[in-house]
């Protein structure tokens, strides 16, 4: 750990806000479609449909709008009105103009490490939301590089630490998500540290690698520094 250079940031619900957009939004559609199903059937089925669309569509609000309007069409029998389409279309608009509500210690954690490692932002989702998102949090100025990548694989952490660092061996992951962040960053031959968020899309849940030498769980973004000097 001694030759730590690069570390690695997640973005969405580890610097700032985003499941709980989704669930509110999905609330929103339940109740708009409530007259078809109870919210627990609805929301079942825009599940189903997110989980197939993945490999089409990829991560973010603009897959999430068009899973929400195949749900619509799929409880309707195909007879959704053009005026709950034109709704949904409004949700998924008003989804990407939230404001950026940065979590708790990023900002400072941030500050603190910029000048003694290699800092990266490691995201996936749409490229434009979350260039957005990037620009209005005002953290940008910390991150030497920024990966917008389609998903997250141990080869995404390879190439990613080996092309603005030196290599996985000597980077470290945070992130919220075991299933994007911790687990393949470990798998890719990086630490992880996982930092849970309230709200986690159970898409993303996965076993936590407890008996692994290379992760660590902190209980915020804090608390990361203190990690650092302790296993440095």
């Amino acid at each position: 750990m001694a030759g730590l250079s690069t570390i690695g940031f997640d973005a969405d619900d580890t610097l700032w806000q985003n499941e709980t957009f989704f669930r509110l939004t999905e609330q929103r559609f339940a109740e708009l479609l409530s007259g078809h199903g109870a919210h627990e059937v609805i929301s079942a089925k825009l599940l189903a449909a997110e989980r197939r669309n993945l490999g089409f569509y990829g991560f973010g609000v603009k897959g999430f709008t068009l899973s929400m309007i195949e749900t619509a069409v799929e409880v309707t029998n195909g007879q959704v009105p053009g005026a709950v389409i034109a709704e949904i279309l409004g949700f998924g608009r008003q989804m990407l103009q939230n404001p950026v509500e940065t979590l708790p210690h990023a900002r400072e954690t941030l500050a603190a490490l910029a000048g003694q490692y290699r800092i990266l932002l490691i995201t996936k989702g749409d490229l434009f939301d979350q260039e957005r998102k990037l620009a209005q949090s005002g953290l940008g100025d910390y991150f030497s590089a920024v990966e917008i990548v389609s998903d997250k694989t141990p080869e995404t952490y390879r190439r990613i630490f080996t092309r603005h660092g030196d290599g996985p061996e000597r980077a470290l992951m945070v992130g919220n998500s075991l299933k994007s962040d911790v687990v393949p960053a470990i798998r890719a031959g990086s630490w992880g540290v996982h930092v849970p968020h309230e709200l986690t899309w159970v898409l993303e849940h996965e076993e936590a690698p407890e008996a692994d030498p290379r992760f660590r769980r902190i209980p915020d973004l804090g608390a990361l520094p203190g990690l650092l000097s302790q296993i440095a």
